[in-house]
């Protein structure tokens, strides 16, 4: 007669090596909301599968769509386009604004003033 580790076999251990992001980092970002007083396993978990979902769309959508697929990379600057040029990660805009430069920044808003004195 043998005997089986029951954690070995259970749902809840396969389920955790789907996973890839860490359970305890979510549960502290689903805690910093005042609406949550508990949080359910089951909802841990497909909170956590639905993020690594997400940010892999967002990856493989920057990836295809950016510029270093020729050298195999993904840059800031691929997610920044894809937030800004795709509908559905347009909600992203606020959160991967595209980089400008200091001098460039200021010469925009030197011609708003200049646009504003006009008026």
């Amino acid at each position: 007669m043998s005997q089986t580790n029951p954690d070995k076999d259970s749902p809840a251990s396969d389920a955790k090596k789907t996973i890839s992001l860490p359970t305890s980092r979510v549960r502290l970002i689903m805690k910093s909301s005042p609406d949550v007083s508990s949080i359910n396993q089951d909802a841990l978990f497909l909170t956590t599968k639905a993020t690594e979902l997400f940010v892999q769309h967002l990856a493989l959508t920057s990836f295809t769509n950016g510029s270093g697929r020729e050298a195999n990379t993904l840059d800031y600057s691929d997610l920044a386009k894809t937030a800004e040029e795709t509908d559905i990660f347009h909600f992203l805009t606020d959160i991967l604004p595209k980089k400008i430069l200091a001098r460039d920044y200021l010469n925009s808003l030197e011609q708003l003033r200049d646009e504003d004195a006009d008026f």
